[in-house]
């Protein structure tokens, strides 16, 4: 299930904010759209750099909000198959945030990169009038394209790459601005180093894309320009992170973060990182944020997160037969119109007791 627009909103100002800003949440009333009217009025906690956005650049922050949803989605998809699958359910959902456990340090991140895509593709698309493509006069050569009939091709910088260094400091300058004056906290610490470790998960991976030109299909000229990853790049390699993340603790100096264990390697600026154990997510309990296992869906015969042994907690499975209506004989219908006709599909399903 995709997060309705009070859950978009919630998460925005819980990850924007103090902690306590969370009755805020509950405060704005509802329905919520994700404009920029709407946060920038509703949450008046906010200060420095992005009250001056809200003030002077209200179109960045609806393409903010827009990132933010996008990392919502992200992370949903990425978290389907566990035990905690990244609920929009606000209460449960608040109380993860609070916790400085690996599931915080991924919505973090996976929000940040989210800030990050979304403003960069804002302005690829001629949608900000601060930015656009990017410049790439003083940019070196881009490098050859394996394939018959491209060696000693000419080149040239064209098209409209992502102007993604506009979209990464948009970023920082609105994400790390709730931290900047808590830098020798380690939970602020640790929550500046995970969007940072968002948005280099976009902005390291940058592609270089080419279109020959020439006659009869020869390629004489070739122009390049630089894309952005795929977000579901993004949150898989996110994934990969949270999977390895380090557990750290804060130095004696308080402005520094050491990894808990020994002869283990610092984590780098991609790592993400975490101070707390999670919970075991399999009960529900809303002091740690879980919604527990029951009822869930799985999958009797994998072996992975998603298999019934792992996701029920060895609490077992029932399986259930139900009858789902779907679209089907869809037409196309001139113009413009597809009709279609309901179907009733039987569907076995596997579920958590």
């Amino acid at each position: 299930m995709l997060p309705s627009s009070r859950t978009q909103l919630g998460l925005f100002f819980i990850l924007l904010c103090p902690a306590n800003i969370i009755g805020l949440w509950w405060a704005v009333g509802s329905p919520l759209v994700m404009d920029p009217n709407s946060i920038c009025r509703k949450t008046k906690r906010l200060a420095g750099k992005q009250a001056e956005l809200c003030q002077l650049e209200p179109e960045i922050v609806q393409e903010v909000a827009k990132g933010t949803k996008l990392g919502v989605r992200e992370c949903q998809y990425q978290f389907r198959f566990r035990r905690w699958n990244c609920t929009s359910h606000s209460k449960y959902f608040g109380k993860i945030l609070q916790q400085d456990i690996r599931e915080t340090a991924f919505v973090y991140a996976i929000t940040a990169a989210g800030v990050s895509h979304a403003i960069t593709q804002a302005c690829s698309m001629g949608e900000l009038l601060q930015c656009g493509c990017e410049l790439t006069r003083s940019r070196a050569p881009p490098s050859p394209t394996a394939g018959p009939g491209t060696e000693g091709t000419a080149w040239e910088w064209g098209g409209c790459g992502d102007d993604v260094q506009f979209g990464y400091e948009k970023s920082q300058q609105f994400m790390d601005a709730k931290n900047k004056k808590g830098k020798n906290d380690i939970r602020a610490l640790i929550d500046l180093h995970n969007n940072e470790a968002g948005r280099l998960a976009v902005r390291s991976y940058m592609r270089t894309e080419c279109k020959c030109h020439g006659l009869s299909g020869s390629c004489t000229l070739r122009t390049c320009w630089r894309k952005m990853p795929h977000f579901r790049e993004v949150g898989d390699r996110l994934l990969e992170r949270f999977n390895g993340a380090f557990k750290v603790m804060g130095g004696n100096d308080g402005k520094t973060l050491i990894p808990v264990g020994d002869n283990i390697k610092p984590p780098d600026k991609q790592d993400l990182i975490y101070s707390a154990d999670s919970p075991d997510f399999c009960s529900a309990n809303r002091k740690t944020g879980s919604l527990g296992t029951r009822g869930r869906v799985c999958n009797s015969t994998a072996m992975d997160t998603s298999g019934c042994d792992l996701l029920c907690c060895g609490r077992g499975h029932r399986d259930e037969t139900v009858v789902l209506e779907e679209n089907c004989l869809c037409r196309f219908h001139w113009c413009c119109v597809v009709q279609c006709r309901k179907c009733s599909v039987r569907q076995d399903l596997s579920l958590c007791v």
